[in-house]
């Protein structure tokens, strides 16, 4: 499924370098959490998010044709907040 999964997302944005996927395991479910760049968060996630509920839905109906169950969840990584410099003295 992570497979199928990198090859759709690679194909779908302008930065398919940038895409890292990696397995969870939760409770029996595996939870494949995505990373993209962040210019492409948008294509993944699509107008009031029917492109990614449309992987999800393609994500559950294979992995139950394997007897497993699994999902999908986009990680954004937030940007390092900088510390103001000390005041001189």
């Amino acid at each position: 499924m992570q497979d199928f999964l990198e090859y759709v997302i690679k194909n779908l944005v302008d930065h398919p370098e940038a895409v890292a996927i990696s397995p969870a395991d939760r409770n029996g479910v595996t939870v494949y959490q995505l990373r993209v760049d962040s210019r492409d968060v948008a294509k993944v996630i699509g107008r009031q998010g029917t492109t990614i509920n449309s992987i999800r839905s393609l994500l559950v109906v294979g992995s139950a044709r394997k007897g497993t169950r699994c999902t999908v969840e986009i990680v954004e990584d937030q940007p390092a907040k900088t510390e103001p410099p000390p005041p001189a003295e």
